[in-house]
């Protein structure tokens, strides 16, 4: 079963320009997006987490912030 991805490579080939790279290859696209997804649904399920705990189903940016203090 494939995993469906959310971030392009064109993103990630954006990000790593930006922060200096001159050229990128297929590899470290695919690899920080992979890294970057993992990282957002761990900051999501424990900002969802947060949610519950306060009583709402809405997922606040305070929550996201808090998560990622985590």
């Amino acid at each position: 079963m494939v995993k469906k991805k959310f971030l392009s490579h064109n993103a990630m080939d954006k990000i790593m320009r930006e922060a200096g790279a001159l050229r990128v290859s297929d590899d470290a696209k695919a690899t920080l997006a992979e890294v970057l997804e993992k990282k957002a649904l761990e900051i999501s399920a424990e900002a969802k987490k947060m949610a519950e705990h306060a009583g709402r189903k809405t997922v606040t940016e305070k929550d996201i912030h808090l998560a990622n203090k985590e």
